[in-house]
């Protein structure tokens, strides 16, 4: 019957793409393009079937990241990692309301799937805060955040990151601001030039369980020149071992950086050996620094070097072989191509033009293997499977598309508007999967209904797997995605569960699987609840407590069909959690308003989902508040 409806609508989108077609020839500015309809095709996702890939945008200062499929485009879900979040009641329950250490908010950038053999592996997302100096990880089999790491000491705005080496052994950082060391010091801006400091990171992450950590035995950090650092990427293949990073600003300047940090004719690429820096973590010859392994690169050759680049660079990209490693400068009309062999003859060979607090800088001439006359304002780089990059410009609001190997440009098409980031699926691995480029475009206006002052974000579906590319779709996102990756859904759907069973996905000790379970357990000014929520009830469904008292509600939720969801709710208390399926949460807080307070289901949960609810009575102190008979 399925597959019956499914050629049905099959021909039904057939008709219209031809009648839309033959509409096409006739004049008049509501004549919708043949071109148009073929792209609506290409995106066409019929009901009951799923989308090709999984595309995770970061959610930047929404501290989100919002899941997407390709071709559709369609919102999936928003995953919360950051910032509270009450549509699955992220931020409310104990577990969550930890993680996330007393911030309300986070300014999420670049998230990074755990890769093994330099490809994605579906096992985990890993995520930056750029204002709190924290990274997070979510397990994408549940998609949520498990793990939230930080502040993170030294570090100051660490945009650049989450980058993952080619087996996840670590998450990678760069700072973006540079601060005196350790952390809490002061020194006058005056003396940035000679006493502040960049770091760049590297987290140590646990193989079987992805648990990240960074202390005096875990993880290690590198003490920069105070550079800006923006982003990185870790290389595969021949260049597995090391992180290259964009850094700007090697005037060292403060102030208006727009002015005083452009005087150079180029910046650099930070190449960071981190196999020969592990040498020196087990020699011991580093130092603690608030609790963290720090390496000074005076002390350590061989650990760090620069590579000149174009003049404020922002992206740098490893191809999919490792063998080139790919920076683009911002004001600059080019790309730079490196060759990873020629770095290290450089290396070999001292071929240095100077240093940065003790660090080599290669000669330029030594390392490029070419120029790539992309357009105006390079940002990023991505590549498909067929051998080609594509660049995004920003001031030029375009895409680039290049040939490896020859440096051709071959292809470029407009974009709406102010490209920054664009994602080709799985185009940060060793084998991208091709067929399209996502745009990550800063500006949106005109191509959408009005909504105001404050537009969506914009971003463009992109075939290209022809000649030419081609613009597929225009989508819409809450602000403001940074960057994206996207993997094969095949990789991923069928490691995720949804539903929280019994002794496996739920092992938590506080757990109760029947209402003859569930309890209420005084001891002095605390009562424990062990609470179960199912179709329609919760038992208990009376709480009493003393005004004062502190309360914790256990609260399974022993449904075991998929989607099942209830929420609990505690009216004028600001108590909102939801559980899944199977999954207990738990809730702490102080019933400090005494009086009667209805608590309830928020979800939909079945027809009689109004019925589920019960009270939480708050007795007062010294009888006062007590009502009239």
């Amino acid at each position: 019957m399925r597959s019956q409806i499914q050629i049905a609508l099959g021909i039904l989108v057939i008709f219209i793409a031809v009648a839309l077609v033959f509409h096409s020839c006739k004049p008049g500015k509501e004549a919708v393009k043949g071109e148009a309809a073929e792209a609506a095709l290409a995106t066409y996702v019929p009901p009951g079937d799923l989308d090709e890939f999984y595309l995770f945008y970061s959610g930047g200062h929404s501290g989100q990241i919002f899941v997407a499929g390709i071709p559709s485009m369609r919102h999936i879900c928003t995953i919360p990692v950051f910032t509270p979040y009450p549509s699955t009641g992220y931020g409310f329950d104990k577990e969550t309301k930890e993680m996330l250490g007393g911030y309300t908010w986070g300014d999420a950038h670049h998230p990074a799937l755990s890769e093994t053999n330099g490809e994605y592996d579906g096992r985990w997302l890993f995520i930056n805060d750029n204002a709190n100096n924290r990274i997070a990880r979510i397990d994408l089999r549940e998609f949520k955040t498990k793990q939230i790491l930080g502040p993170i000491p030294n570090l100051s705005g660490n945009h650049g990151s989450t980058f993952v080496t080619e087996n996840t052994e670590y998450v990678t950082i760069a700072t973006r601001f540079s601060v005196p060391i350790p952390k809490g010091t002061y020194v006058p801006v005056e003396e940035y030039a000679k006493r502040y400091h960049g770091i760049v990171a590297l987290v140590e992450v646990d193989p079987k369980t992805g648990e990240m950590r960074m202390d005096d035995k875990h993880g290690f950090q590198v003490l920069m020149p105070p550079f800006n650092f923006d982003l990185g990427d870790a290389g595969k293949g021949p260049s597995h071992g090391w992180v290259f990073w964009t850094c700007y600003n090697s005037e060292r300047a403060t102030g208006i950086l727009e002015i005083t940090a452009s005087q150079n004719d180029r910046d650099y690429i930070a190449a960071v050996n981190w196999k020969k820096a592990e040498e020196y973590l087990k020699a011991g010859k580093y130092k603690l620094i608030s609790g963290v392994r720090v390496i000074d690169p005076k002390e350590a050759p061989g650990v760090v070097y620069l590579m000149p680049c174009a003049k404020s660079p922002h992206g740098v990209d490893v191809s999919p072989d490792g063998k080139w490693i790919v920076g683009s400068g911002k004001l600059q009309s080019i790309t730079t191509v490196y060759n990873f062999e020629k770095m290290l003859k450089a290396i070999e060979n001292k071929d240095f033009v100077g240093e940065e607090d003790g660090i080599p800088v290669l000669r330029y001439e030594s390392v490029r293997e070419a120029e790539v006359p992309v357009g105006l304002g390079p940002l990023h780089t991505q590549f498909d499977d067929q051998g080609y990059a594509y660049t995004s410009l920003f001031v030029e609001s375009a895409i680039a598309k290049w040939k490896l190997g020859t440096w051709e440009v071959v292809d470029k098409i407009p974009i709406a508007y102010n490209i920054g980031h664009l994602c080709v699926p799985e185009g940060d691995t060793k084998k991208p999967a091709g067929k399209y480029v996502i745009a990550l475009n800063k500006l949106s206006h005109g191509r959408h209904l009005p909504v105001g002052p404050s537009q969506p974000e914009a971003s463009q579906l992109i075939d290209i797997t022809g000649e030419k590319m081609r613009l597929l779709y225009d989508a819409f996102t809450e602000p403001e995605p940074h960057y994206a990756q996207a993997i094969r859904a095949d990789k991923l759907k069928d490691k995720v569960f949804e539903v929280y069973r019994k002794g496996i996905e739920n092992t938590k000790p506080n757990a109760i699987w029947d209402e003859k379970d569930a309890k209420i357990v005084r001891k002095g000014n605390t009562v424990e609840v062990w609470m179960i929520a199912v179709r329609s009830r919760f038992q208990p469904w009376k709480i009493e407590v003393n005004q004062g008292d502190k309360v914790i509600i256990h609260l399974t939720n022993i449904e075991q069909t998929t989607d099942e969801i209830h929420g609990f709710a505690i009216c004028e208390y600001d108590i909102n959690v939801v559980v899944d399926p199977g999954e207990t949460k738990t809730i702490e807080f102080v019933a400090n308003k005494p009086g009667v307070f209805p608590f309830y289901c928020t979800n939909f949960c079945s027809a009689l989902h109004q019925e589920m609810q019960g009270y939480l009575l708050v007795k007062p102190r010294g009888g006062a508040g007590v009502a009239q008979r």
